[in-house]
């Protein structure tokens, strides 16, 4: 699995609009951790969520 995005990148979760944009922490064997600015610190499972890459 390609992921388009590595830590420090901005992402959003378009099926979580209300927990904003997050932070990418880490990335270990296909699990994200997101600092989300409304939701805090979530661990997102990249095999089956698709996160959207924020060009900001």
């Amino acid at each position: 699995m390609i992921l388009d995005y590595e830590p420090g990148d901005k992402v959003t979760y378009p099926d979580k609009k209300s927990w904003g944009i997050g932070q990418v922490q880490s990335i270990i064997n296909g699990k994200v951790t997101i600092n989300f600015e409304n939701a805090g610190k979530k661990v997102i499972n990249a095999k089956i969520i698709t996160l959207k890459k924020v060009n900001k």
